[in-house]
């Protein structure tokens, strides 16, 4: 047999190890790294902080007890005044804020309204409130005040930052848009109308346990109040097991009548004795 030439030789043996180095090679990284590569390990998002919200509700709360303190006044007991307002005042500064300590007013309704806040920290809050007639020499008519108090925010507290000014209350809009009103099912609401009538009685008794669909949790109104009729009652057109409609109510309460509006649901119950249309959920207002 003629000797294998050298280069040929050695070409066979270096061939021999690389197929055994590839070998090797997959044993320890796995054949199918090579054709389908690990995805890089991504780190989650970078978190991006939001600037710090105003406390919106903590200086409404803060205005309106600021208000009471402030419209209320009694010259025999001026130090009542003065304790009230140092709970929510930045600073000593004039205990009175201004009152010049004569004549007597007193507060029975505040609310909080807009927050405008102006920066660093400091904002306006435009509060409401129902003042008593006052006593003395100059006496005012009482009504409702509009007042703008100015806080600041300080750590975790928002205080009154100085003197507040009164201002006009606030205007309802002169026009409200008013909505179409649903078309109405004339057959339906009349086929209904007992079933509203007698469940409105039992609401004012107060027991809608009978009238009410099954599931249904609707709390009766307190003692004192009457039915005075179910003025109009209208079924929006539809279909299905649940309808729902408008109901004008008149109320006879405390020697007087009132008139309001209910959006009520009706829930067809069935039973193998006969079919029923109960009430299983209603609110005030209409809309």
């Amino acid at each position: 047999m003629q000797d294998e030439k050298s280069g040929t030789l050695f070409a066979r043996r270096f061939g021999r190890g690389l197929l055994w180095t590839v070998v090797a090679l997959a044993a320890v990284t796995g054949v199918r790294s090579w054709f389908f590569p690990s995805k890089p390990v991504q780190g989650p998002p970078p978190v991006v902080k939001a600037g710090p919200v105003y406390p919106v509700d903590t200086a409404q709360a803060v205005a309106a007890r600021f208000t009471r303190a402030y419209l209320t006044w009694d010259e025999e007991n001026p130090g009542d005044r003065e304790k009230a307002l140092a709970l929510d005042v930045a600073s000593a500064g004039d205990p009175a804020m201004g009152w010049d300590g004569k004549g007597k007013q007193e507060v029975d309704e505040v609310y909080s309204g807009r927050v405008a806040v102006t920066g660093k920290g400091r904002a306006r809050v435009h509060v409401e409130a129902h003042v008593l007639p006052g006593t003395g020499k100059k006496g005012g008519k009482g009504g409702w005040l509009g007042l703008d108090v100015p806080v600041v925010r300080v750590g975790e507290r928002v205080v009154v930052s100085g003197e507040p000014g009164l201002v006009g209350p606030t205007a309802p809009p002169a026009h409200v848009p008013e909505s179409d009103p649903p078309p109405v099912d004339a057959a339906m609401s009349q086929r209904t109308k007992g079933v509203l009538t007698q469940f409105f009685k039992e609401y004012a008794a107060g027991d809608t346990s009978t009238v009410a669909a099954p599931g249904a949790k609707i709390p009766a109104l307190p003692a004192g109040i009457d039915l005075g009729g179910l003025d109009d009652w209208s079924v929006d057109t539809g279909r299905g097991s649940d309808r729902t409609g408008t109901a004008v109510v008149r109320w006879n309460t405390s020697g007087g009548a009132m008139e309001q509006t209910y959006r009520v649901v009706i829930t067809r119950v069935a039973s193998a004795q006969a079919e029923r249309w109960q009430v299983s959920g209603l609110h005030g207002g209409g809309n």
